[in-house]
């Protein structure tokens, strides 16, 4: 993803908040959004070790380049992980050009648990790597792949320990995991070659007549010490969710990682969804004074700057959040 805090991105914050409400969800509108003080409470558990596990295992097929072999592997390994914790799973394959033209040759992996519920819950990261590691302070090593520790297998970590929790506990609640192929294939200057996989998504959904209530994404939530301030996008055009996810985070013990402070306008797969008029917020980290995660798109972007402690953070908010659904 990018970050580019202008007026343009001001502007197209604004054209987002009148797309939404002009869509089948309004992003801010929709009582049944929003959590309800009558739900039945469901256990609040995560395990960050078990997330972390998730994590390493990902890194362990190396980088999840699209058409490469480890990002073969790992799609094929994520789609026998959401079986496992019991969802029904479709696959979205498809062929995207890319702003250099390469055809990559997309996946995107899309689960659903209880999928008779009529409120369905979207949680959703990207699973695939950048291709070349062009933040690098090393520039013999820019167009080197990069592992995607962080920036792509952290938030598919949590997402899959989620899923494990949620078929623990036996919830009802009607939640979707989409885990997007072709994100970080992109390049500055062209907003629209980055998020293929979700733009596709979006456009064509995988289960006929799928408009999910909202969703939450989660991109780079394994770095050490990070913290996450609120999106721009998110707060301008799906505030009332933002609010309920910031409210979870304190409640579950987090607001100092957390912060109620505005952070970055990111062109993030959020986006695609918010201009479907689905209310979407992104939960990522991004420094108002540094910017994104110092091992962004780099080579540096390993285990070895993965931190279970933050994992453990942003699941626990996540599960508070659900637990009220």
């Amino acid at each position: 993803m990018i970050l580019k805090m202008s007026i343009q991105h001001i502007l197209l914050g604004a054209s987002l908040l009148l797309m939404s409400c002009g869509g089948k969800s309004s992003a801010g509108s929709t009582s049944d959004s929003l959590p309800s003080d009558n739900a039945s409470p469901m256990a609040v558990t995560f395990s960050a070790d078990s997330a972390y596990s998730y994590l390493a295992k990902q890194v362990e097929f190396g980088p999840r380049v699209p058409n490469s072999e480890p990002h073969r592997l790992a799609g094929d390994w994520l789609v026998a992980q959401l079986k496992r914790h019991g969802a029904k799973v479709t696959e979205q394959k498809v062929d995207l050009t890319a702003f250099d033209g390469t055809v990559l040759h997309a996946r995107n992996i899309f689960g659903q648990i209880n999928p008779g519920a009529t409120k369905r819950i979207l949680l959703l990261a990207h699973y695939d790597c950048r291709p070349w590691a062009d933040q690098d302070a090393d520039r013999s090593k820019r167009k080197e792949p990069v592992d995607g520790a962080n920036d792509g297998a952290s938030g598919v970590a949590v997402i899959l320990e989620t899923a494990r929790q949620l078929k623990a506990s036996n919830s009802n609640l009607g939640v979707d995991f989409l885990f997007v192929d072709a994100e970080d294939w992109g390049t500055d200057g062209d907003e629209e070659s980055w998020a293929m996989g979700t733009r596709y998504f979006a456009q064509n959904p995988p289960v006929a007549g799928y408009t999910p209530t909202y969703a939450i994404l989660l991109d780079m939530v394994g770095g050490k010490d990070a913290t996450f301030p609120r999106e721009y996008f998110s707060q301008q055009n799906a505030g009332p969710l933002n609010d309920a996810f910031w409210e979870a985070a304190r409640k579950a013990g987090h607001a100092d990682r957390f912060p109620n402070s505005m952070g970055g306008a990111v062109t993030d797969d959020h986006v695609e969804l918010l201009k479907a008029g689905i209310p979407a917020i992104d939960i990522i980290e991004y420094n108002s004074t540094s910017g994104f995660n110092p091992n962004w798109h780099t080579t540096t972007d390993n285990l070895d700057n993965i931190s279970k402690e933050t994992l453990g953070v942003v699941g626990e908010s996540l599960m508070q959040f659900l637990s009220v659904q």
